[in-house]
């Protein structure tokens, strides 16, 4: 239930009856156009378009939510950055920044006792610790009281960048979670197949690389649970994968990984022997069971896309 890509959840909403061509042809448009757009502003308007696709999709907001939490150290380590190096626009606020022979100390000291309350600490640490500090001591005596100093500068063009950024990351997993919440796997194959249907022209294997696509998405959910599962066995044998040296956690992955290769192999297998059975065979002509037909809401739809990039592009110059 925490993984997004790859779920199908039936709600009957607009989006969810649209052709799935209209849907895959959209996604690559709507992302073409995010990269087309240079300004905040437009971006902005995009996530409320976005925000609004979402909302009348009927999926609940928190399902978007838990796609985008896996990608939270992603966005802050964006914004930290842009917000430190990036100095373009005016200066907003300075801030000094220095460590003397007291604050290090004392940082150290701090880390070494919340470690010690903890009990997450051992001997060894604690003498690399001890042996750093005095270093610290020693450098602080000979090169005088300030160790480092600096001054962060935020200015306005950096913190426009980060939020831009941002957005841009944000519109794009919804986009893409809004396709796969929204489209069976069968269909979004089916689909993916007739969106790449020029290409066979070129001898290109559309029909496989569309399955190998739709197979991908279909599993991962799956892998995930068999994966956790495996690790709720591990714990009931006494398998602590949170604690324990770096060793030991090592040893630990490669007790999951085993068994996920082993699931993944059979699964494998099962899944070929019944693609067979039920007389698949790559590049062989194949009949369709459901036809795709475009509906009077999927020309619509197609229209106001396309007419995006052309959209932005104006309001940009």
């Amino acid at each position: 239930m925490q993984i997004v890509i790859g779920q199908y959840i039936p709600t009957g909403s607009w989006i969810h009856r649209l052709d799935p061509r209209t849907k895959l042809m959209s996604l690559i448009l709507i992302i073409v156009t995010t990269f087309v757009i240079k300004e905040l502003t437009t971006m902005a308007a995009m996530l409320v378009l976005t925000l609004i696709l979402v909302q009348t999709s009927r999926i609940p907001l928190t399902r978007f939510l838990r796609g985008i939490a896996p990608l939270m150290i992603l966005l802050v380590f964006t914004v930290i950055f842009q917000v430190l190096f990036n100095h373009d626009g005016d200066l907003l606020y300075s801030l000094p920044v220095f460590f003397t022979w007291v604050t290090v100390p004392a940082l150290i000291g701090i880390i070494v006792l919340y470690n010690l309350v903890k009990r997450k600490i051992k001997f060894r640490f604690l003498f690399f610790i001890l042996t750093l500090a005095a270093m610290v001591y020693a450098l602080t005596f000979n090169f005088g009281p300030a160790i480092w100093t600096a001054n962060i500068h935020v200015h306005s063009g950096g913190v426009i960048f980060a939020a831009f950024l941002i957005t841009r990351i944000l519109i794009l997993i919804s986009i893409s979670s809004l396709l796969t919440l929204t489209t069976k796997p069968t269909d979004l194959n089916n689909g993916l197949e007739e969106v790449m249907k020029p290409l066979k022209r070129l001898k290109v294997p559309t029909e496989e690389i569309s399955m190998m696509i739709s197979i991908a998405l279909r599993f991962i959910p799956t892998l995930l649970d068999e994966a956790n599962k495996i690790m709720k066995a591990q714990a009931s044998r006494g398998v602590d994968f949170q604690e324990g040296t770096l060793r030991q956690k090592i040893t630990q992955i490669i007790s999951l990984l085993i068994p996920m290769f082993i699931i993944s192999f059979k699964r494998a297998d099962d899944l070929a022997n019944a693609m067979e059975a039920r007389g698949y065979y790559p590049g062989k002509l194949r009949s369709k069971l459901v036809e795709f037909h475009y509906r009077p809401v999927d020309y619509v739809v197609m229209v106001v896309v396309v007419l995006l990039i052309p959209g932005v592009i104006y309001f940009g110059l």
